[in-house]
């Protein structure tokens, strides 16, 4: 098994090989564990967000397509990120629910340093924090890095008017194509980026 790529691994793997799955877990345990130290997980251990990292790389053995033009470890370094940072949203949107439910001005925190007698009096904010806002600009630059992966050029260039609102036509005209030919290329891209629907939503 270890002188298989990784794409004809998730292919066995998705026929039920037992065996391609384990070498698939061994080859990325280390990326998991890599990333997942990378994130604090509140009320939990790095241990909960490596389980998190793992459920994230089964993912992207279910969901891999070969054919594509980004690498399965391209897709799966992704997916085991949206996992790992949705979990940690999860993890402190409770938090915040907890702390905005319960905590009471005359109660003592329990996170008080030692060397501080003065309980911290903790908000809830409608704002985003700042660490949701750092996960959600890392899942947009994640996930154009995988889309310019996966489009040609061409693709890349009709998508990016077709998302500023342009027509088909106005498409067609700016592009010096004809209508046919933009609805097929964008028929081409929605079916590539088919798979974004099902892990990045």
């Amino acid at each position: 098994m270890s002188e298989k790529t990784d794409e004809t691994l998730v292919l066995l793997a998705k026929q039920g090989d037992d065996e391609a799955m384990a070498e698939l877990f061994a080859r990325y345990k280390s990326l998991v564990n890599k990333l997942s130290r990378t994130y604090f997980l509140a009320g939990g251990d790095v241990e909960d967000l490596i389980q998190e990292g793992m459920i994230g790389l089964y993912k992207a053995i279910q969901n891999f397509t070969d054919g594509k033009k980004a690498s399965f470890k391209t897709f799966a370094t992704i997916c085991i990120k949206h996992q790992i940072q949705t979990a940690v949203k999860i993890a402190n949107a409770e938090k915040n629910k907890v702390l905005s439910s319960a905590l009471s001005i005359g109660e003592q925190s329990d996170f008080d340093d030692e060397n501080d007698s003065s309980a911290d009096i903790i908000l809830p904010s409608q704002m985003p924090s700042p660490d949701s806002q750092v996960i959600e600009r890392e899942n947009q630059e994640e996930l154009l890095s995988l889309v310019n992966e996966v489009l040609s050029p061409r693709e890349r260039q009709v998508l990016g008017q077709y998302l500023q609102g342009y027509s088909y036509n106005e498409i067609a005209s700016n592009l010096g194509e004809s209508k046919k030919s933009i609805d097929n290329a964008l028929t081409r891209i929605k079916n590539k980026l088919q798979f974004l629907k099902k892990d990045f939503r």
